[in-house]
């Protein structure tokens, strides 16, 4: 059968860019090696943050706020609750890149921030416990996304527009000529007039058969609930928050529907084969101890595990994503290397990529993001 765009990889990028396709009026085929939402990937454990103000560099404020304008959006059209308005506290040295990049970029797009001292921040939020020479940034118009239940609406939205999703069927084989692809797996064969390959862990994988390699990492990558005391945690009292500290950054949640405390580490982790299983949470010793010591000296009140999961990045040597058309294929488009910050991103990134092919312009600056810059 023939379409007009095939997408390769339905997860948060690839089944968002498959509704702006077929919203447009394109009829799309969404294949994906697992049946997404799933838990193979990068896109479970229930929530991610969205902040504006943002600390990874300016560079993605214009990229988050229109995500935020379509997180909207996707919720309006589906009925389903996508965003909670938690607001976010970052926390770290003042002098951090990630505390000053934080302030800079909030000043830059007059964007909504408090900047406190650490007294103020326990005095507000009595469950923390900061060193005096931290600083806190809170951004109150922030706060969490559903992630699995964002990615149910996408796809219900792409499918009532007549897209086609092809679930647990992995990628064979890819054949790209001047201005058609075909592709291959053991059930079908099919045509396009462009491609979009947003296969997370295992784009590399794919992207072989284009004749690309990227410098793209799997890593193994582990988050956790703990018990924690409703009255001084729970999400209408208590932000989602990040921690630039000595010993890593973290990041987590506050008790949503009475779950607990969730937290993650963002930076370390080993790298992994995407083929393999990966090792269950608690497998390793520092699965566990990582966590506790973090909340040992930040929140004291917060102590036992209830469950922890694990999960992919996929890591770029910058930490930037992948944004762009293939350097020798203009109808076969690539979001890949999110990095472990990329969700929120995901509806901005979807609806880029499907500017990208049906008009060869985005609506935002994706120069940031361009393969090139690894040359």
């Amino acid at each position: 059968m023939h379409y007009d765009v095939i997408v390769i990889g339905a997860g948060s990028v690839g089944m968002a860019a498959g509704y702006y396709l077929a919203k447009s009026g394109k009829n799309v085929l969404l294949i994906d090696a697992f049946d997404p939402p799933h838990q193979s990937g990068s896109h479970h454990g229930e929530t991610r943050i969205i902040r504006y103000a943002y600390g990874e560099g300016a560079e993605y404020v214009p990229l988050v706020l229109e995500a935020k304008k379509l997180w909207e959006d996707l919720a309006e059209a589906s009925g389903k609750k996508i965003f909670m308005q938690t607001g976010v506290l970052n926390v770290g040295k003042p002098d951090s890149d990630f505390i000053r990049s934080t302030i800079s970029s909030a000043n830059d797009y007059a964007l909504p921030l408090e900047v406190m001292e650490a007294e103020a921040i326990q005095q507000r939020w009595p469950g923390l416990t900061i060193p005096e020479y931290f600083t806190g940034c809170f951004e109150p118009t922030s706060g969490v996304l559903a992630c699995e239940e964002a990615i149910k609406a996408y796809r219900e939205l792409a499918e009532r527009h007549g897209a086609t999703l092809l679930p647990n069927s992995k990628v064979s084989d890819i054949e790209v000529e001047e201005h058609e692809v075909t592709v291959k797996t053991a059930e079908v064969t099919c045509q396009a007039n462009a491609l979009i390959v947003s296969a997370g862990a295992w784009s590399n994988e794919v992207l072989k058969r284009l004749d690309l390699e990227l410098p793209l990492t799997p890593v193994r990558k582990t988050f956790a609930w703990f018990d924690a005391d409703e009255e001084q945690y729970n999400h209408q009292l208590f932000p989602a928050f990040s921690f630039d500290t000595d010993a890593g950054m973290y990041y987590g949640f506050p008790s949503i529907n009475q779950a607990g405390v969730k937290l993650g580490r963002h930076d370390g982790g080993e790298s992994i084969d995407p083929n393999q299983s990966i090792q269950p949470f608690g497998e390793k010793l520092e699965d566990q101890t990582d966590l506790t010591q973090f909340l040992h000296q930040y929140f004291p009140n917060v102590h036992e595990l209830n469950y922890g999961k694990t999960c992919m990045y996929t890591q770029t040597p910058d930490e930037k994503f992948i944004i762009d058309l293939h350097p020798s294929c203009s109808h076969v488009a690539i979001a890949a290397g999110f990095s472990g910050h990329g969700f929120k991103f995901s509806s901005a990134v979807g609806k880029a990529l499907s500017d990208l092919l049906i008009s060869g312009k985005a609506n935002v600056d994706l120069s940031p993001f361009a393969i090139n810059r690894f040359n």
